[in-house]
């Protein structure tokens, strides 16, 4: 059985942990198929990315185009998704880059062509396995480290300003 622990985020100022509000699906599958402006993230802790500061909150509202990427804990124990995931069928390599008020790098695996606005599996949001992010100073910050060693990554596409793909 599938259980849901915990959600991730990662925006320009802050790495924030919290359960999205009345998830109904897998949180890949939630942020590309999400309507509205802000998700609802509930017990939410947000670790300021400059400072390291924690501000935590019973209710969060996360503007989705913020985000950069995501990350769901969750009991792999049976779950057919977890395991296609891991497949690494018909993938290429890539490092994606964002630029702004966060530099940062994430390399990793991804489906061909999964970052086009013309991709018909995906719309907003696609999946890389085994993300290096780069670019962070993690400074021993618990938190920050679970940005290392997260099995997939789920990345927002229009805040992506470069791809280098090794394909």
């Amino acid at each position: 059985m599938l259980t849901i622990v915990s959600d991730l985020f990662l925006t320009d100022s802050f790495l924030i942990k919290g359960q999205v509000e009345n998830k109904y699906t897998r949180l890949s599958q939630l942020l590309d198929e999400y309507r509205k402006f802000h998700l609802k993230i509930r017990n939410a802790t947000l670790i300021d990315l400059g400072t390291q500061d924690r501000i935590q909150t019973p209710l969060l509202h996360i503007n989705v185009d913020e985000i950069l990427l995501a990350h769901e804990f969750l009991d792999n124990a049976g779950d057919p998704f977890a395991a296609q995931l891991t497949s690494d069928r018909d993938s290429h390599r890539v490092r994606i880059f964002y630029t702004g008020n966060l530099n940062v790098e994430v390399a990793g695996n991804v489906r061909p062509g999964c970052y086009e606005a013309d991709d018909r599996s995906s719309r907003r949001f696609f999946v890389m396995t085994n993300p290096e992010v780069r670019g962070l100073k993690f400074k021993g910050d618990q938190d920050l480290k679970l940005l290392k060693g997260m099995p997939y990554a789920i990345l927002n596409k229009t805040r992506v300003s470069y791809i280098y793909d090794f394909n």
